[in-house]
């Protein structure tokens, strides 16, 4: 069963993708899900840059090879320069990026860590119910990478003291983010990189949280 839509705002979709085909297809497969969101089109990085700045979309949906302009070859190190941009200058962007060969987003790994919105990988071979999963990940926040971008866990030590005041002292993300003298919304972020780590993801019928605890505990992140 498909993931519901989101119920709230009419949302805005930008879909990057200099191929018709792979463009019309993301299109008609976001549009029966998401029926009132509005869906604009980008064939260039450039183009893309421009309809974000004019349009604020909730969601980018990039292809990692492209043109940086028009009558240009695509280039995945254009799509890497796209979604550098959009990272740093639009933080709370959600992106799902597709690709056949997402290997060189490890270029980007730093920036992907600290993004504040979601951000997502979606294969082009995946299936229609696949790729509207990352998109709705993508949408409540998730980030999800590739397997070869998470080969050794990597776990930061105020990731690990946000583990112990949640799993051992039972804080709730007020209470840890006053304990740690940050903010809540940096303990959501700190929570979406962990269970980036620990391939951890929504799945329906399960808490979260608790998978998240259970993960961390076999690693030996907490004891």
């Amino acid at each position: 069963m498909m993931s519901k839509a989101i119920p709230v705002k009419n949302l805005t979709f930008l879909v990057v993708d200099d191929q018709e085909l792979a463009l019309y297809a993301t299109i008609n497969v976001l549009k029966p899900q998401y029926p009132n969101a509005e869906i604009i089109e980008a064939h260039t990085a450039q183009e893309a840059l421009n309809l974000i700045v004019n349009n604020l979309p909730d969601l980018a949906i990039v292809d990692l090879s492209m043109p940086e302009t028009v009558g240009e070859s695509a280039r995945t190190d254009a799509g890497i320069q796209l979604l550098r941009t959009l990272i740093e200058k639009y933080r709370s962007l959600n992106i799902v990026v597709q690709s056949a060969y997402p290997r060189s987003l490890i270029r980007l790994k730093p920036l992907i860590s600290s993004h504040e919105g979601g951000f997502t990988v979606a294969d082009k071979s995946l299936s229609m119910k696949e790729m509207l999963t990352k998109v709705d990940w993508a949408l409540n926040g998730v980030i999800y990478t590739p397997k070869e971008m998470r080969v050794v866990i990597e776990v930061k030590p105020e990731w690990l003291e946000m583990l112990e005041l949640a799993f051992n002292k039972g804080l709730q993300d007020k209470e840890i983010a006053k304990q740690m003298q940050i903010a809540e919304r940096t303990v959501r972020h700190y929570w979406k990189n962990v269970q980036d780590v620990l391939e951890v993801y929504p799945n329906e019928g399960q808490n979260l949280r608790i998978q998240t605890e259970i993960r961390a505990r076999e690693e030996g992140l907490i004891d």
